[in-house]
């Protein structure tokens, strides 16, 4: 093992995704699969049967008893008064100036209990800042307790079905139930990070290995394999979903990462607002876009962007999209150069490759049927 393997957080599975003969690499701090057959045979597993995700890595923070909402409603540009007990809403945390310190989702499990699924880079961040402006409410860190799965694609609900008394087709998106799966405690979600459907399983940390074995084995049938890191980040760009490091970051706020609907700048105050306010009347110098690659190239994090040989902007993530056959990505540009089908130019490499902004997501599943 090598040594920064040990400094490294490990998930319940670590040893399991090991045996396995996983490729693992570090991860916001964590010893993960990048993937275990290959990144584009678990892609097109999920697209078209399913995969399976331990992505335990995840932050897991809980606010609770008096006193929650009106913190969460402080803190998050969302508004909670629309949550129902066992709704979920995404939403994110912005400091005073309008910059994004983590885009995460909120559960509503209780009258004044909730949990807040955050990155795994930023959990401990996520949990002092929460716990600062906390005044006496209860904040807990559960991530080291939780274990969090991930089944994803088309069988996903089939597969699960036969490993749980929670009448899934109740648990309709962004909504989530407590129960059991494969006889273990649960909380059953149906978020998803892939663009197909899917659910997201929490358990206690020790109950992970029996109920991910006995996921594997109900799905086998079906086609379900075990999925990495890699197809997961593919996934989430056809999806057009943003990722915390790439798409996010306190320099950007929701605005420029056209997340403006999950700013609720008529709940009231919270932290970022005016800053937000001010934002919106001056419109954002730059903001995130689609761009689909005309030339062949694959863009990739941190390449240029240019319009008429200047530069506008730079590629957040890009890759060669299994799914759709070509590459995509997206990129912060200049707002004049936001509109669709404006034409840029990628340098991959240093050559000038053509794209044209296009809308997000790049792909969407087709419907039921």
């Amino acid at each position: 093992m090598a040594i920064v393997e040990k400094t490294l957080k490990r998930t319940p599975l670590s040893e399991i995704h090991e045996r396995a003969g996983a490729r693992m690499v570090e991860f916001g701090g964590w010893w993960m699969p990048v993937q275990f057959s290959s990144i584009l045979e678990e892609h097109r597993a999920v697209r078209q049967r399913a995969g399976l995700f331990d992505v335990s890595h995840m932050g897991e923070i809980e606010v609770r008893g008096p006193g929650a909402f009106s913190l969460l409603q402080r803190l998050l540009t969302n508004d909670l008064a629309k949550l129902e007990i066992g709704q979920a809403q995404y939403t994110l945390l912005c400091r005073e100036d309008g910059g994004t310190l983590d885009d995460l989702l909120c559960y509503r499990l209780g009258a004044d209990r909730y949990l807040l699924v955050v990155n795994a880079a930023n959990a401990e961040r996520d949990y002092n800042w929460i716990a600062e402006h906390a005044q006496g409410v209860e904040v807990i860190d559960r991530t080291l307790e939780t274990a969090l799965l991930a089944l994803q694609g088309p069988s996903a609900e089939s597969i699960l079905r036969g490993l749980t008394p929670i009448e899934l087709s109740s648990v309709k998106t962004y909504r989530a139930a407590e129960g059991y799966v494969a006889g273990k405690p649960a909380l059953v979600a149906r978020t998803g990070y892939t663009g197909e459907d899917g659910f997201e399983i929490f358990l206690a940390w020790y109950e992970a290995e029996a109920v991910w074995e006995q996921l594997l084995l109900a799905g086998k049938s079906q086609g379900l394999l075990p999925a990495g890191l890699g197809a997961r980040d593919m996934l989430r760009l056809e999806a057009g979903f943003a990722l915390y490091g790439h798409e996010l970051s306190e320099e950007y706020s929701p605005l420029d990462a056209d997340l403006w609907r999950f700013v609720a700048l008529e709940k009231g105050e919270f932290i970022g607002r005016q800053a937000l306010q001010r934002q919106q009347s001056q419109g954002p110098r730059r903001v995130l876009v689609g761009l689909r690659m005309i030339d062949p190239g694959i863009p990739r994090q941190g390449y240029a962007v240019l319009a008429r040989d200047r530069p506008v902007g730079a590629v957040a993530s890009g890759g060669l999209s299994p799914t759709l056959g070509v590459s995509i990505a997206m990129a912060y540009v200049a707002t004049e150069h936001s509109p669709l089908g404006s034409s840029l130019v990628v340098l991959i490499h240093g050559r000038p490759r053509r794209a044209v902004v296009v809308s997000r997501p790049f792909y969407k599943r087709p419907p039921p049927g």
